[in-house]
């Protein structure tokens, strides 16, 4: 199995699993990504994970555009375009309940099996836009689900639950491929926290990231 298919079916997977264990209480918490609640954001997850089945059904674009990291660019996150994704979220949110939270793992098997029957060079349309390979578009997929894990988790408070291939996937793609440089001592889940915005850089780590070339990814609210 590709190692990006792997990432996504191990990380949804793991996400379902958690929400099953999730309250009316837990559901209405703030989380990290104001204004949206836990309730929220896992509709916001729950509707991106849906996307690729929506994506593989609609005509392939001849060539691919842009990359996993071009999809992550500050100019597709302008002010307008979060103000509809936060109302797109909330609006989703009014159907996710005890009952509902079992949603995503039907989404995320459909989007799995629309992959499995798709062929690999398959190019899909994004929202926004572009053209990307499906593998590429998974790739952010295991970004949105594994990143967004954290702040559910944060926001539950619950210890992190990324699973490993997720990290890797996720890491790679900020890194670019390189190592980590030596002097931060960074662990993959340190290396994501520190560099999506989910625990604070020191003066010393950030020009060690500058230096070393890492992406920053724009996720918008």
């Amino acid at each position: 199995m590709d190692p990006v298919r792997a990432a996504f079916r191990a990380e949804c997977a793991r996400l379902a699993g958690i929400l099953t264990e999730l309250d009316e209480t837990d559901l209405d918490r703030p989380t990290g990504c104001p204004p949206w609640t836990v309730r929220e954001l896992i509709a916001h997850v729950r509707t991106g994970v849906g996307r690729v089945t929506d994506m593989l059904a609609a005509p392939a674009p001849p060539t691919a555009q842009v990359d996993a990291a071009a999809y992550f660019g500050a100019a597709k996150f302008t002010p307008e375009v979060d103000a509809a994704r936060i109302a797109g979220g909330r609006r989703d949110a009014r159907q996710v309940d005890q009952e509902a939270l079992t949603h995503l793992d039907r989404v995320w098997r459909a989007a799995d099996a629309a992959v499995a029957a798709a062929p690999p060079e398959r190019v899909v349309r994004t929202r926004h836009g572009d053209a990307m390979r499906l593998t590429e578009f998974l790739r952010t997929r295991v970004v949105e689900v594994g990143v967004h894990g954290l702040d559910l988790a944060a926001a539950l408070d619950r210890p992190p639950w990324l699973t490993a291939p997720a990290a890797e996937v996720i890491a790679d793609l900020l890194t670019g491929g390189r190592a980590v440089p030596a002097e931060l001592r960074w662990d993959r889940l340190t290396l994501i926290r520190k560099t999506t915005g989910r625990a604070a850089l020191s003066g010393a780590e950030r020009a060690a990231v500058d230096a070393a070339g890492f992406r920053w990814l724009a996720f918008g609210s």
